[in-house]
């Protein structure tokens, strides 16, 4: 019996998790087979519960990373810390819930040469918000602000600062006159093809690292303003391969910090699968 792995979302055909996984898993030695399935917010509940012994794990995108949550037995700190679990490792019939996110964030930072920030501004208030204000805060942020289409939903978000020791400001995406302040990253979670109305002075796009969670298409209207005015931009891409490599960790040992055999050669496998 072959064991089985998938990502789960909708829409999902587009995912690069296969191709991720794949690379993975071949690399190890391992006849996995991991593929992306359809799944809406009303029938994870459904799929979860139907999955047989010859399931190992999910990798799980918006917005069934808040929903899965009530359907695990355990979940673990970072993922209690969101309120977001991506990855769920199913054995002999239960349910375990990770956040790697919070993981692939700061990595991709540190792959960056950024290994240490103090002020950030969010773009966007959603689940990976949450994922991106825990991976700054362990790089040292301690001023925050988010920038949101809907202020009045910030709530989680200035709850779990207040547990981080973060300060956050909470201002309106695309107010007036446009945010000004130079901080040392502006960090997008919002869709690459979303229309954006925010504007960055060419101060702030030469000295703040862009990270930028979409990857497609890229470059994405910030990251190109950025190029454009010589800024440093991170892809969601690095963001992609680094929770993607902890997924694997958890699914191959069961623990997202227990480094894999010749993990080097499974990372540029990954890499080379989605040309990061």
């Amino acid at each position: 019996m072959s064991t089985r792995l998938a990502v789960l979302g909708s829409p999902i055909a587009h995912s690069q998790s296969p191709a991720l996984h794949a690379a993975a898993y071949g690399v190890l030695g391992l006849d996995w087979q991991y593929e992306a399935i359809d799944v809406t917010e009303g029938d994870l509940r459904r799929f979860v519960r139907e999955r047989g012994p010859e399931w190992r794990g999910l990798s799980l995108t918006m917005p069934l990373k808040r929903e899965v949550l009530g359907l695990l037995d355990e979940i673990d700190p970072v993922a209690v810390l969101t309120q977001a679990a991506n990855t769920v490792l199913l054995t002999d019939g239960h349910r375990r819930g990770f956040n790697t996110d919070v993981y692939g964030i700061t990595r991709a930072f540190r792959d960056a040469g950024v290994d240490a920030l103090h002020s950030v501004r969010i773009l966007g208030g959603g689940a990976t918000a949450a994922s991106v204000l825990v991976a700054v805060q362990r790089l040292g942020a301690t001023t925050v602000t988010v920038s949101l289409r809907s202020p009045g939903k910030a709530a989680p978000l200035i709850e779990l600062a207040a547990a981080l020791g973060v300060s956050i400001t909470i201002e309106q995406l695309g107010g007036a006159g446009g945010p000004v302040d130079v901080v040392d990253a502006v960090v997008s979670t919002l869709p690459g093809h979303a229309a954006h109305e925010v504007e960055f002075p060419i101060a702030v796009r030469r000295s703040a690292v862009l990270f930028d969670v979409a990857y497609s298409p890229w470059p994405s209207t910030f990251a190109s303003a950025w190029l454009e005015a010589g800024g440093t931009v991170i892809s969601g891409l690095e963001m992609l391969v680094n929770q993607a490599l902890a997924q694997v960790r958890i699914f191959v040992g069961g623990d997202p910090q227990q480094v894999l055999p010749d993990e080097e050669a499974v990372l540029a496998a990954m890499r080379a699968a989605v040309h990061a």
